[in-house]
């Protein structure tokens, strides 16, 4: 009986053995990366793909999306949220899948990529925060930038980007340092567009026809004082959507301090530059300025999150 005993518990300890492999292989592949990965990049000019690390990828990103002349703690800070933004796509949606490849040099597909703007800036930026990426409970964060808050940063994605697809508690509503070093078009914008064009841009963000437009107004504010939510002649529609729709050059934010039809013509004006959601590109330069460190103004901008080391 003794031998049999023995058996049986051997049998169990197998079996359990087993059960705990298996489990550890079904966890959740947010572990940690221990190596720099080789990722796939569609050179949108040219139509090439081909195979680059991606470290000097990132040089190429953070060249392209700030001014590389900029503070090197700012750079650095725009260095681990593009890493961060390449590795949660990559994770989420497979990169671009339309291309074939885990990331593309248009900005409307990925982010913006600029090999040519690089300078010794740059690569001391990207090489100071060496596989360095922000997670919130253990998960990269949508690691979301733009360049000037217009004094204040949204209070959340749906806010400023009208992103309502999962929760991103990580974002919260901060004063933004740049407003005070920022460049006077995002202290004050002002915008025209004719009526017709705005009529366009209305059914393209919500296939409704606003008919002819003779009102617009704000219908809904967030915290932070951008509009959520427009009524445009005859249609309602999302802010940010018209945003998208109307050139997001020309109408620069959702933080409007001005509506009135002229003429023909509606007239816009407002404070800052982008969606709002995240990181202020100015609002890293004006901290990297005062000596903050890329973990400290990450952290400013985003609450409860961790600076992780993927690789070295």
């Amino acid at each position: 009986m003794r031998y049999f005993f023995c058996i049986l518990v051997i049998i169990v300890c197998l079996v359990m053995g087993s059960l705990g492999c298996n489990e550890q292989q079904r966890r959740p592949l947010d572990k940690q990366v221990t190596q720099e990965p080789t990722i796939s990049l569609y050179i949108a000019e040219t139509g090439e793909k081909k195979q680059i690390k991606l470290e000097e990828y990132l040089q190429g990103v953070v060249a392209a999306e700030m001014e590389p002349t900029w503070s090197l703690n700012a750079l650095a800070a725009q260095a681990i949220l593009a890493r961060t933004f390449t590795l949660e796509r990559i994770k989420t949606s497979g990169g671009v899948p339309a291309r074939g490849t885990d990331a593309s040099t248009k900005v409307e597909e990925f982010q913006a990529y600029d090999p040519k703007r690089i300078n010794d800036n740059v690569i001391k930026a990207v090489a100071k925060t060496r596989g360095k990426v922000v997670k919130y409970q253990g998960r990269f964060i949508k690691a979301w930038f733009f360049a000037d808050g217009g004094g204040l940063t949204a209070a959340s994605a749906e806010e400023g980007l009208a992103y309502t697809k999962e929760p991103s508690p990580y974002v919260q509503s901060v004063k933004d340092p740049g407003s005070a070093i920022t460049t006077a078009e995002n202290k004050g914008w002002r915008a025209e567009f004719p009526l017709s064009s705005v009529r366009e841009s209305v059914q393209k963000a919500t296939g409704q026809d606003p008919g002819k437009i003779s009102g617009v107004k704000v219908v809904k504010r967030g915290p932070s004082g951008r509009a959520m939510t427009m009524k445009i002649g005859n249609a309602t529609v999302s802010a940010p959507a018209l945003r998208l729709a109307l050139g997001s050059e020309k109408m620069r934010s959702t933080l409007l301090t001005k509506l009135t039809i002229k003429g023909d013509k509606l007239i816009m004006a407002g404070k800052g530059f982008g969606h709002g959601v995240g990181m202020s590109q100015w609002g890293a330069k004006a901290l990297a300025e005062q000596g903050k460190s890329p973990e400290e103004i990450i952290s400013y901008f985003f609450k409860d999150i961790q600076i992780v080391q993927e690789w070295r």
